[in-house]
């Protein structure tokens, strides 16, 4: 099949998880092309199976903002006329079906399905906004297959935007032959000494995650013992975080990473994820630090559950209690035989329920049954 892939391409779960399935469909032999302003995060270079098509804006003085749900239907148009494409699918429902609706409507009849995957904030957040609502219920009953990405999402769409189309589950997935454990990584030592622990944050830096509790967690479990506390991403709320961590003594121990691509090496040197966000329609990083053999301290919230038993492959707390986080943190960093036992309930967990080689092979089947459809 040729696909195009449409994402933000920003460092954030919706713009890693398409670009991941673009990666794993090529390597199943189909033809991906990625419609988008920047290249996505963790694409890798162009090749014979995957490229890239940049939207470039009109900069007029007429328009305060560029119409980029415009230029973004056009090239969609453009790629699909000029490479043959045999369907879009697009990654966050505003603005991106939206112009995907337009592509199709700009081509013959049943030339360009589009399939949507929502993946959280864009219903969560900017769809219920009531200034946005009926253009993003339009766009979920327009498109020719609408995905979420968990039981929680599911629910909440079908819920407060009444769509009377089916809303298929397919979680997001994780490569088990690049995220696995690795006892005795050898980058450990560039963070933590032997007798020291290691905790990892990984997002987006976005209020949501929560990044100033990430901290104060950390603080709490400094004072018990010897740790080191790795910040993988970036974004609005870093300044924040860097302050903080200056205002409680933690200069040394607090390590900022920024954004990073190989996260899996960093994950793989970590004890424990901090993840006490306010909201996770998923958790890819929960996902991605269990694969690696990570447990998760997470806030219980959302699709949270539905990736992480609390107790058995991390903990689960309500969110903003910080105090509980810690304790939990610590429990799985004091006791090694705990350790040991959730270290192997998450990377199996992941390796069964959330491995790419199960998770593409539904996403194939939505393809084939909507070209089949029109």
């Amino acid at each position: 099949m040729k696909i195009g892939i449409t994402c933000y391409p920003t460092y954030g779960g919706s713009g890693v998880v398409a670009t991941e399935l673009g990666l794993e469909l090529a390597a199943r032999g189909h033809e991906v092309h990625f419609i988008s302003y920047a290249v996505p995060v963790r694409m890798s270079e162009a090749s014979e199976r995957i490229h890239f098509h940049e939207v470039e804006m009109l900069n007029y003085p007429l328009f305060d903002h560029p119409p980029y749900t415009l230029a973004l239907a056009t090239q969609m148009y453009n790629v699909a006329v000029n490479e043959s494409l045999d369907l879009l699918h697009v990654h966050y429902a505003i603005p991106h079906s939206v112009s995907a609706y337009l592509a199709r409507a700009m081509l013959k009849p049943g030339k360009l399905p589009f399939v949507t995957t929502l993946h959280g904030t864009d219903i969560t957040l900017v769809g219920m906004d009531r200034s946005y609502l009926p253009i993003t219920r339009f766009s979920i009953e327009e498109s020719d297959a609408v995905t979420a990405i968990s039981a929680y999402l599911q629910q909440v769409t079908l819920r407060e935007f009444e769509v009377e189309r089916p809303v298929e589950v397919i979680p997001n997935f994780v490569n088990c032959e690049v995220f696995r454990p690795v006892d005795g990584h050898p980058r450990r030592k560039e963070f933590a000494t032997n007798r020291e622990k290691i905790l990892v944050h990984l997002s987006n830096f976005r209020p949501v995650k929560r990044l100033p509790d990430v901290i104060e967690i950390f603080a709490l479990v400094r004072r018990e013992i010897p740790a080191k506390l790795l910040l993988v991403g970036d974004g609005p709320e870093r300044t924040t975080a860097e302050w903080l961590v200056r205002q409680k003594g933690l200069t040394h121990d607090v390590i900022f990473q920024g954004k990073q691509n190989q996260v899996q090496e960093l994950l793989s040197v970590a004890d424990v994820l901090l993840l006490p966000s306010d909201l996770e329609s998923f958790g890819l990083a929960a996902l991605e630090g269990m694969a690696c053999g990570v447990p998760a301290v997470c806030s219980n919230v959302g699709g949270i559950p539905e990736v992480i038993t609390d107790g058995v492959e991390g903990y689960l707390v309500a969110p903003r209690d910080v105090k509980t986080m810690a304790a939990r943190a610590l429990d799985i960093l004091t006791n090694p035989e705990r350790h040991r036992q959730m270290s192997q309930a998450a990377a199996q967990r992941a390796m069964t329920q959330f491995c790419s080689t199960k998770i593409i092979a539904l996403y194939e089947k939505l393809y084939e049954r909507v070209l089949d459809s029109r």
